[in-house]
Formats: C-alpha cells, sequence, structure tokens
C-alpha cells in the first residue's frame, strides 16, 4: 500500500460480528445491548451528519474489560468506537461502518489527588463537572471548561478547550500521562506525573485529539490549579464586532492576564435573552472574567474597562458576586440551545475555526458578511481570547438549496481561515464533517504521515473508522 493509499474500512462480516457478540455476551451479560433504541443513542445526535448507530453498546467497568472488547474485536476485525458523554459536535461518535460502541460511563472513578503536586489520576468516563465538585474543598480545580459537562476521556481524544482556554490552556497541556488500550489490545501506559520529560517520543500528545482512532483512552493525569482568592466577572456591549474583536485583541496584546474573553453577536445576544432571561444590550457583547486576588482582579477589571472605551464599548459592568457570575457563564453555556430557539424545528450546525489573535476582527467581520449575503440565519460565538470562534448556523435539512448553501458557505469559512494562517477547527475536533479540509491545512505529505501512523498502529483500521482520515 502506498504511503497516499486510505486504509480502506469495512463492516464486519455477518460471522464475525455474530463472534463478537456471543463472546461480549458471554463475558458482559447484560453490560451487552443490542437494544434498538440504546444504539440509536450512541449514535451522532448533535450534528447534521447522518445519524449511524453501532451494532451493540457494551459497557466495560476497567481498563482489563477494555482491553478484553478491544482484543475480541480485533480477532474479528470488528470496528470499536469509544463514547463518553456523547456531546462532540462532528459526529465523531457515529458508527459508520457498525461495530461496537464502547460506553465508558460506568468508568468514572477519581483514582488519586496529589494536592501538593496539583494533579489528579481519573478514569476516562469522568465529567469535569463531578471532578471539581470532589475537588472543591481541597482549594483546587480542574480549568478546563467546554460547555458541556463532557468525559475526560472524550474531552482528551478531541483535545477540547473552552472558555478558560486563554488563561489555562487546552487538554494538550491539561494531560500529563494517560493509560490507552490500542488497537491490537495493548495496553500502553503514557508519560508520568513529572511535570516535563525528555524521554522518548511524546505518545500522550499523539494519542490526545487522535479522537479514538489511535486507541481508546481509559485514564488521565490531570493538571490541575488552585482556585482564584477572587473571580470578577462582567459584561460589555460594543457598536459593532469589530470593535469587540479589537478591544479582545488589544487587550491580549496588552498582557491582561484575562480568564475568559468571550464574544456573542448580536443574534446571539437576542437568544440568550430569550432563554436565559437576560435583558443585556442586543448588540455584541463580551463576557469577561479576571482571576487572581481581590486587589488585583479589581485592577484588571479596571484596566480592560479602558480598553473597552477606547474601542467604543459601553461600561464595562462587573461582580464578584458567585452568583452573578454564574449566571453569566450559564448562559454562555446555553448558547447552543439559546440558538434553536430562533428558529423551531432547524437543526443547528455548529462548526468553528480559530485564527492568529490580529487576524480575528478581520475574519469574524468577514464571516459576518458571508452570512448575510448567503441568506443564512448563523449567530456567532467566540473563545476569542485565543482567536477561536463559533457560527452555529439554523438549517432546514430537507431544504437541499438551503443545505447546499450552507455547506458553502463553511467551505468559505475554512478557506478563509486557513488563508489567515489559521485551522479549520479550534476545538471541535475533524471527527466526519471536517475530514475533507486536512490536506488543505496540513499537506499530503503531512496527511501521507498521519496515514502511516495510522495504519502502523491499527493496520486492520477497526479503531473509530471513519474519522479524522478521508476513507
Amino acid at each position: 500500500m502506498s504511503a497516499h493509499a486510505p486504509l480502506p474500512p469495512a463492516r464486519p462480516a455477518p460471522d464475525a460480528l455474530a463472534a463478537v457478540l456471543a463472546g461480549l455476551r458471554e463475558r458482559f451479560g447484560t453490560r451487552l445491548s443490542t437494544s434498538e433504541a440504546l444504539r440509536a443513542q450512541h449514535a451522532s445526535t448533535l450534528t447534521w451528519a447522518p445519524s449511524q448507530p453501532p451494532d451493540a453498546v457494551v459497557f466495560p467497568h476497567t481498563t482489563a474489560e477494555v482491553q478484553a472488547v478491544v482484543r475480541l474485536c480485533a480477532g474479528h476485525r470488528v470496528p470499536v468506537i469509544p463514547f463518553g458523554t456523547g456531546s462532540s459536535l462532528e459526529g465523531h461518535v457515529n458508527a459508520p461502518y457498525g461495530g461496537i460502541s464502547v460506553d465508558l460511563t460506568g468508568m468514572n472513578r477519581i483514582l488519586a489527588v496529589h494536592p501538593e503536586d496539583l494533579d489528579c489520576v481519573v478514569e476516562a468516563g469522568l465529567t469535569r463537572k463531578a471532578l471539581n465538585l470532589h475537588l472543591r474543598d481541597q482549594g483546587l480545580f480542574f480549568p478546563i471548561d467546554p460547555g458541556a459537562d463532557a468525559s475526560f476521556g472524550g474531552m482528551a481524544s478531541t483535545r477540547a478547550s473552552g472558555t478558560n482556554a486563554v488563561r489555562y490552556g487546552t487538554m494538550r497541556d491539561a494531560v500529563l500521562a494517560l493509560t490507552a488500550v490500542l488497537p491490537d489490545g495493548e495496553i500502553v501506559r503514557t508519560g508520568s506525573r513529572a511535570r516535563k520529560s525528555a524521554a522518548g517520543y511524546d505518545l500522550t500528545r499523539l494519542l490526545v485529539g487522535a479522537e479514538g482512532t489511535l486507541g481508546l483512552i481509559t485514564e488521565l493525569t490531570l493538571r490541575l490549579s488552585g482556585i482564584p482568592e477572587a473571580m470578577a466577572a462582567g459584561h460589555c456591549s460594543f457598536p459593532s464586532v469589530k470593535a469587540a474583536c479589537d478591544a479582545t485583541i488589544l487587550t491580549i496584546q496588552s498582557g491582561l492576564p484575562v480568564a475568559r474573553i468571550e464574544l456573542l453577536d448580536a443574534v446571539q445576544v437576542r437568544a440568550s435573552n430569550a432563554y436565559s432571561k437576560l435583558d443585556l444590550p442586543e448588540t455584541p457583547l463580551l463576557l469577561v472574567e479576571f482571576h487572581g486576588t481581590a486587589a488585583s482582579v479589581r485592577e484588571q477589571a479596571e484596566r480592560f474597562g479602558e480598553i473597552a472605551a477606547g474601542e467604543g464599548g459601553g461600561a464595562f459592568a462587573w461582580a464578584t458576586e458567585a452568583e452573578a457570575r454564574s449566571r453569566l457563564w450559564q448562559a454562555r453555556h446555553d448558547a447552543y440551545w439559546a440558538a434553536l430557539g430562533l428558529r423551531p424545528g432547524a437543526r443547528a450546525v455548529a462548526t468553528d475555526v480559530c485564527v492568529p489573535i490580529s487576524r480575528l476582527a478581520d475574519c469574524v467581520a468577514e464571516t459576518q458578511r458571508d452570512i448575510a449575503g448567503s441568506g443564512l440565519l448563523a449567530p456567532i460565538v467566540g473563545h476569542v481570547g485565543d482567536g477561536n470562534f463559533h457560527a452555529q448556523l439554523l438549517v432546514d435539512v430537507d431544504d437541499a438549496d438551503e443545505v447546499a448553501r450552507a455547506t458553502g458557505f463553511i467551505d468559505r469559512l475554512v478557506a478563509r481561515a486557513l488563508a489567515m494562517e489559521g485551522t479549520c477547527t479550534g476545538e471541535h475536533g475533524v471527527g466526519q464533517k471536517k475530514m475533507r479540509f486536512l490536506e488543505a491545512e496540513h499537506g499530503a505529505e503531512a496527511l501521507a504521515a498521519m496515514r502511516a501512523l495510522k495504519r502502523a498502529l491499527d493496520p486492520l483500521g477497526i479503531m473509530n473508522p471513519g474519522k479524522m482520515l478521508e476513507a
């Protein structure tokens, strides 16, 4: 097979699938299900990709049980699809070639917390909210916050980030080590609890962001942070998206240590007002949060207010009370559901790109003009402190013309980001829907190297096939 040839996936042969189901039923009993309803729940639900259910769902409780599942599937060339909470947006949990969905929700233990080292070890099915609830009384928290209460296995697999990324980084920065079951059923442990290492290939970073195509993550060692002494959050309205983006750029370039800085365009503010019972001015808005000491957050908030005013922003209304802060951020996290209310019955198609911070204002402004010219309804939100923003298209998927216009818009959005030296996805990942952009972003040579890695680790092509790399 040539370096450029994709690995050809295939549906399992009926006798192979029957053998795997028999073996899993013997090992897992009622923790194996072929129920049509349960299989449908484990297919894609938050994207316009067609729903493609697996042939069965299994619920392991340990790494050894995951190993048993993968070994059995590898022996009969049956696909394996990792499943956490199903909150991904690019079809990652679909089963286009059938196979077994491995639901890790039963692997949700906190295995160790090391407060003195600011790290912990957790199973892949644990969710971030459950971990932070456990850590709260120890003065620690896990800062990566993608909005959804996602599982750590899924967050690592998609290299998630979220509202806190501008200060605390992404899952690439947060995962110190991990345990994974490789496609041949072998267990590999990568990395260590040391804060840095120069020993060998960085297999941790290889598996973080691989979207379950190179192995199934079962345990993670995570970097933690201390809960700040004080937090201040607030909002500031702007006359245009460009003004809001320019204020963001200046804030970052000024070295102001902002923890979160989020953009909502006027359409999204209108949706959030209705859904979250707010009364914000329906103009472009920045939501901002600062962490530190009481004195430092006050100084940071005042300095941001000055920057915002210089870019035409209104008064920066900020508060330190937990209830007021939580209300604002809950509204931001509910943006997806709020936008659906703008066009009942439409399907939400959420897509994201990321550009260098200096190109943010241009990219968002051009995207808004494209939305208007395309006749689409697509509110914009973004983690603009790191140049990442999202357009949520509300589409009648039964209208072929509208689907074509939406597809064309996404193609132009990605082309625009790549022309500005950005990326086709800042945090949603590739999944099924963005595979077609990888060669334009990375080049044929880099894509050939990725395929070579895939073939080396997964020669049978069973690990989450039909994702990441075109086949």
